[in-house]
């Protein structure tokens, strides 16, 4: 039986079984006999989430990471074409924003992926939107009007990894790397960025396959995070002898995160211990488990349902696999998709779930993902939908077209947030923002316990013809392609 650590209301794993309700007399002894019960049902499980009359925004108690859960959200800089900018990020909801990405450029130095997108030098007419003076400046300003607001640089990203292998190779290219990134990024970019998380896709196996890899990787990868660190803290210290502040406030330490794999496979290839020493938390990716391919199977299923040909491969599963590292709980970061995943001829019969699948749809149905905003109108388009009661996920299925839909909406949503705060983890992260239309933020928030600022700073991005009503409703369906990195 699992013990309960009665200082801290959690099971001597570390782990938090059950919310506490009340806080005295006999609401008190109920709780505390909740919590010796989920201690000793072994580990915790999110709270079932399974009706869908239930509001997905319940209130939610506050996590591990002073005082609040993290909620970390990515915004890629390629969405402003879209129209989606810096001053359309919801940040009164967000505790951290990654930027995606910066770019390792052929000589070894961290770049601007995109000086138009990042920085505002555009060629006459190329601009995004009317009058863009580029992304960082959004960010800047964003940050002026939210000043509890961290942003982070985000480098690498699925097909930015590369040149990882090639930085990292030894104390030199090390050296030089990590100087052009904090001149870049924050010498060149005050009132910015706050850090850099990094996203390499991935050590020693993995990624795309022109990739650049070696055996080394595994150990390379912590001593670039090293040199990071010693450089970042070199710098901070240097800021605070003058006097002067990080991006953030003074005194505020530059934060190091890392973005990592949800398959033990991968796990194994990072120096858990060592890196745990040097980076701040872990933005783990727990989607992308199964991305078209011959078997319709779900993205980002919580637990392995009935019948699931691939059991292992859970956002539970992962966790778990992480914590059996060594990880702390709150220095693990749980991420969530706003998008979905398609597939094509996918037949009946249990209405097309594990069911073979012919590849991708036909035209934008499932092309890379699928936006979650333009999963709204799938039933009016002859879209089913459905609900796997142990995965805690949905899945849209159109009989007449075999086309078959696995993507997260608020009730799933909020069954993943529930069990970030059962399992006593650091937070939440997203990929990623543009994608919501203001309704999946809104659940992790609230489940998670942040205040609701006024006024709201969500601009709902819905179809035309839609009201915000009608787009709060469980599960619907269309849409384009936002492959994750």
């Amino acid at each position: 039986m699992m013990r309960l650590d009665r200082r801290s209301n959690r099971c001597r794993n570390g782990a938090r079984p059950f919310a506490l309700g009340g806080r005295g007399g006999r609401a008190a002894r109920v709780a505390a006999v909740a919590l010796l019960i989920g201690c000793a049902a072994g580990p915790p499980v999110a709270s079932p989430a399974d009706d869908p009359a239930s509001d997905p925004a319940s209130g939610a108690p506050v996590g591990a990471y002073g005082g609040e859960m993290r909620i970390v959200g990515y915004y890629a800089g390629f969405t402003a074409p879209r129209g989606f900018t810096p001053a359309d990020i919801p940040a009164g909801w967000l505790t951290h924003v990654n930027y995606a990405f910066a770019a390792i450029a052929p000589d070894g130095t961290l770049a601007y992926r995109d000086r138009c997108i990042d920085v505002g030098e555009c060629e006459a007419g190329k601009a995004p939107v009317p009058g863009w003076t580029g992304a960082f400046d959004g960010l800047r300003a964003l940050k002026r009007a939210h000043p509890h607001l961290r942003v982070l640089v985000s480098v690498g990203g699925w097909g930015g990894s590369g040149r990882f292998s090639d930085v990292a190779l030894n104390d030199s290219t090390r050296r030089r790397f990590v100087r052009s990134a904090i001149a870049r990024f924050l010498d060149d970019q005050p009132g910015v960025f706050d850090g850099f998380d990094l996203d390499w896709e991935y050590p020693v196996e993995g990624g795309l396959p022109e990739n650049a890899r070696r055996p080394e990787d595994r150990e390379n990868f912590t001593r670039l995070l090293a040199e990071f660190r010693r450089q970042l803290d070199a710098r901070q210290e240097r800021a605070g002898a003058d006097g002067r502040a990080t991006a953030s406030s003074p005194g505020a330490r530059y934060l190091l995160t890392i973005a990592t794999a949800s398959s033990e496979r991968h796990l194994a290839n990072l120096e858990v211990a060592r890196i745990l020493e040097l980076v701040d938390w872990i933005n783990v990716m727990t989607y992308d488990y199964h991305t078209g391919g011959g078997r319709a199977h779900f993205n980002a299923p919580l637990y392995a349902g009935p019948g699931d040909p691939t059991p292992g491969t859970s956002i539970d599963a992962t966790v778990t696999a992480y914590l059996r590292a060594g990880v702390p709980p709150d220095r693990l970061v749980l991420g969530v998709p706003f998008f979905g995943r398609g597939y094509g001829g996918v037949e009946g019969g249990e209405a097309g779930l594990y069911r073979p699948a012919g590849g991708a749809p036909d035209g934008t149905w499932g092309v890379g993902g699928i936006r979650y905003r333009e999963l709204l109108d799938a039933e009016r388009r002859g879209f089913e939908r459905h609900w796997e009661p142990v995965a805690r996920v949905p899945w849209l299925y159109s009989p007449e077209t075999g086309v078959w839909i696995s993507y997260d909406d608020p009730r799933s949503i909020a069954a993943k947030a529930d069990y970030a705060l059962a399992r006593g983890l650091g937070g939440v992260m997203i990929w990623e923002l543009s994608a919501d239309d203001g309704v999946l933020l809104d659940v992790i928030r609230r489940r998670l316990a942040r205040p609701d600022p006024a006024p709201s700073p969500v601009r709902l991005l819905l179809p035309p013809g839609r009201d915000a009503g009608r787009a709060r409703g469980p599960g619907h369906g269309d849409g384009e392609g936002t492959r994750r990195r």
